[in-house]
């Protein structure tokens, strides 16, 4: 796993005062474009999902999306886009949550979880934890148990981790990544 820490690590690049001054954003476009990087991380996702007994994969919008689809082609299961508020037709369950100005919303298709789906939370950042603690809520009110939830990279410094050590209730949080 070191050599695929250092693989991701490599392939990420820090972009300098991004969105505003003094954040130092965390690209991932360039593992993106990087056939053995991007295979070597859809691979370890993967795992993580079959090792925890998972069923079906959650991708959080947008990015989520990109990383939690491939994973769940190589695990063979299915895959559920939770978007943002008003993007999904038909029924929806959703799950409000408050950032730190403001709120926003996500959903999710009101069929495609259901009792007995254990469910494996895909994103690229764990950063905050707000997304990520509506998503539990989201699929525990679906009536689908939550397996985990496994990021490409945790940001220790913003304390996600801490944010959702209760909501998390005994499942695994699993960072490739640690920043």
């Amino acid at each position: 796993m070191t050599d695929v820490k250092e693989l991701l690590l490599s392939r990420i690049r820090d972009v300098a005062d991004y969105p505003q001054p003094g954040v130092m954003f965390k690209d991932i476009t360039p593992l993106l474009a990087d056939p053995a990087a991007f295979t070597a991380l859809t691979d370890a996702l993967a795992e993580l999902t079959v090792r925890h007994g998972a069923t079906k994969i959650v991708g959080l919008e947008a990015r989520g999306f990109i990383l939690g689809a491939p994973a769940a082609v190589r695990a063979g299961v299915g895959f559920i886009p939770v978007r943002k508020a008003g993007k999904l037709p038909g029924a929806t369950l959703s799950q409000a949550y408050d950032l730190e100005y403001g709120s926003a919303e996500i959903e999710v298709h009101a069929e495609d979880l259901i009792a007995g789906d254990r469910v494996m939370v895909i994103d690229d950042v764990l950063a905050t934890g707000g997304t990520a603690e509506a998503s539990l809520r989201l699929i525990r009110r679906a009536g689908a148990e939550v397996a985990g939830v496994a990021v490409l990279m945790e940001l220790g410094f913003l304390a996600g981790r801490e944010r959702l050590e209760s909501v998390l209730d005994g499942a695994p949080l699993e960072s490739l990544i640690l920043v």
